[in-house]
């Protein structure tokens, strides 16, 4: 697959908070394909998405957006991706047929008709004052405002944060069908994992600073067991096999490497683990092991 993103090598360090460093990383977003990009407040997803969109500057490393650099192609470049922060940003006088005609005047490509179509899928009255919307209808106005250029590329920073499941299914059912054209591809941030769970093709997880893996989401999910046992069956366990455990008054939970569990302890009880127990394991304050963990 061809990357719609290429970071390589990419760091930053700020004057003003020296306890946080995005460490030299490496990442691709797949042209087509769902990137889910998950961590902590504070580990570094907000900042990566603010250097690809050239709003800070790097310290170290190249990005590619679109086959361009992000920085000598950035006009070029935004007028093919729609971007979404967890915080809409429109005047709050505004109304949505406002922001639509300024947002005409801006993006070569605009379709009013896109527009008005997703205003009225998403119950969003047309002449009202965006202060007059609840969250839900800020987040829905400020989707439909970033697909109706019909861009190759969203960049979604917690689009589907403090909103109710109904709302979060009606977004990600369009997010899949924006993905229907096979050349269009989404970076997806978000701190609601099943969301990821339902649409992500791969799954990249910060922690301070540090990408710790980015792996196709099947594969991931497969890669790993989370077994439930007794101290005595944990300790049979090939450490170097265990990512982390956590210790309780019935026993021990622990997320290892699958082969090993099939192959080496059949009798022990596991299950397929979602994305949420997979970050928890490796970023928590489990006792980390050696399987692709921290050590």
């Amino acid at each position: 697959m061809h990357p719609v993103i290429d970071i390589k090598g990419v760091s930053k360090r700020y004057s003003k908070n020296p306890h946080f460093e995005l460490k030299p990383l490496d990442f691709t977003v797949e042209e087509g394909t769902i990137t889910g990009l998950v961590g902590a407040n504070g580990a570094g997803k907000t900042t990566l998405i603010k250097l690809i969109l050239n709003l800070i500057r790097r310290d170290a490393g190249s990005i590619q957006v679109l086959d361009k650099d992000n920085i000598a192609d950035e006009a070029e470049i935004k007028q093919q991706i729609g971007v979404v922060f967890d915080e809409p940003c429109f005047h709050e006088i505004l109304s949505p047929k406002d922001i639509g005609g300024y947002l005409k005047g801006v993006y070569r490509d605009w379709d009013d008709g896109y527009y008005t179509r997703l205003l009225d899928r998403f119950g969003l009255p047309a002449d009202k004052a965006f202060k007059t919307f609840s969250r839900g209808m800020k987040m829905k106005l400020s989707i439909a405002a970033a697909m109706c250029h019909y861009p190759r590329l969203l960049i979604l920073d917690e689009p589907t944060g403090g909103l109710d499941p109904l709302v979060r299914d009606e977004i990600l059912d369009l997010f899949l069908e924006y993905l229907q054209e096979e050349d269009r591809s989404i970076l997806l941030s978000s701190h609601i994992t099943s969301d990821l769970d339902k649409v992500a093709d791969s799954i990249a997880l910060i922690h301070e600073g540090r990408l710790l893996f980015h792996e196709e989401k099947d594969a991931l999910r497969d890669k790993y067991a989370l077994v439930r046992c007794g101290e005595q069956e944990l300790a049979e366990i090939n450490p170097d096999a265990v990512v982390g455990v956590r210790k309780n008054a019935f026993g021990a939970e622990a997320l290892c490497l699958s082969r090993e569990i099939a192959l080496r302890h059949p009798h022990l009880t596991a299950e397929r683990p979602t994305i949420e127990e997979i970050m928890l394991f490796f970023t928590k304050d489990a006792v980390v092991h050696s399987a692709g963990g921290r050590r």
